[in-house]
C-alpha cells in the first residue's frame, strides 16, 4: 500500500512538472539580462520588464486589452445571466437544444469561429476596431456566465422565488431579492472567466484586430513571429500572474458558492 501511494505521488509530481515547467521557464526568462531569449539566463535583473513599462506600443496593447476584457464582463455578465435564466424556465427538450446553440462557441473549433467573426464582422466594417474586438470577445465569453449561472440555479429551491410570489412580490422583486443574491457567486465566477476569456484571446484577435485594435495577446504574437526579444517573457508573466489571480478568485467564490 505503501509502495503504491508513493508511485502514485511520484507519477503526480512528474504530470505536474511536465505541466508547470515551461511556465517556470518563462518566468526565469524574464528575469535574463541576455538580449535574446537564452535558457539559462547569464544574470538575472529587470530589464525586460522596465523595457514593458518604458513601452508605449505595449502599454497600449495592455490597456486596450484590459478595457475590452471590462467591457466583455458587463455584456457578457447580463447576457448570460438573463440567457441562464431563460434557460432555466424552458421545458427539458427546449433547454437542451438552448444550451446546445449557447455552447457552441465552446464546441466549435477556435480557427472556425475567428473565420465566421472575421467575415461577418467584415461587411459592417467592424474589423480593426475595438467594437469588434467586445462584440467578438462577449460571444466568446457569455458560454462561461451561462455555465456558471446555470450551476448555482441547479442548487437553489424554486420554490422560494414561488413563495416571495406568493407573499406579494412582483416578479422582479423576487429576482432581485430571493434568486440574485442565491445565484451572486455564479455570477461572480462567470464574470471573471468572462475576464480571463477576452484578456487571454488571441485567434479571434489575430483576424479582426487589423492595426487599429491591437490587443495584448496579438502584440505579443506579432513580437514571436518578428522580433523575439524577453520582453515578451516578462509581458507572459505578468499575464500569468494576472490570470493566476483571477482563476483563485473565481476558485474562492465557487467554495463559497458551494457552502
Amino acid at each position: 500500500m505503501t509502495a503504491m501511494r508513493a508511485l502514485s505521488t511520484t507519477v503526480v509530481g512528474l504530470i505536474l512538472l511536465f505541466l508547470t515547467l515551461p511556465i517556470i521557464i518563462v518566468v526565469v526568462v524574464s528575469f535574463s539580462s541576455a538580449t535574446y531569449l537564452t535558457f539559462p539566463p547569464p544574470a538575472l535583473g529587470l530589464r525586460w520588464y522596465a523595457a514593458y513599462f518604458g513601452s508605449e506600443a505595449w502599454l497600449q496593447s495592455t490597456w486596450l486589452s484590459i478595457w475590452v476584457a471590462a467591457v466583455v464582463v458587463v455584456l457578457a455578465t447580463i447576457l448570460g445571466t438573463l440567457a441562464a435564466l431563460g434557460v432555466a424556465h424552458l421545458p427539458k427538450p427546449l433547454r437542451v437544444l438552448a444550451s446546445t446553440l449557447i455552447l457552441s462557441p465552446l464546441i466549435v473549433p477556435g480557427i472556425i469561429v475567428a473565420i465566421g467573426i472575421y467575415y461577418a464582422f467584415a461587411q459592417y466594417g467592424l474589423v480593426g476596431s475595438p467594437v469588434g474586438l467586445i462584440l467578438a470577445h462577449t460571444c466568446l465569453a457569455v458560454p462561461f456566465v451561462v455555465t456558471s449561472v446555470s450551476a448555482s440555479l441547479a442548487g437553489i429551491d424554486p420554490r422560494l422565488e414561488q413563495a416571495a410570489l406568493s407573499l406579494g412580490a412582483t416578479p422582479t422583486g423576487a429576482f432581485f431579492q430571493i434568486t440574485l443574491p442565491l445565484i451572486r457567486p455564479g455570477v461572480l465566477v462567470g464574470a471573471l472567466f468572462a475576464f480571463i476569456t477576452s484578456f487571454d484571446e488571441l485567434i479571434v484577435a489575430i483576424y479582426i484586430s487589423g492595426s487599429g485594435a491591437v490587443s495584448l495577446p496579438r502584440r505579443m504574437w506579432d513580437d514571436l513571429q518578428f522580433q523575439i526579444e524577453p520582453t515578451i517573457a516578462a509581458v507572459s508573466t505578468l499575464t500569468i500572474v494576472l490570470t493566476a489571480v483571477l482563476m483563485g478568485c473565481a476558485h474562492l467564490l465557487q467554495r463559497r458558492s458551494a457552502t
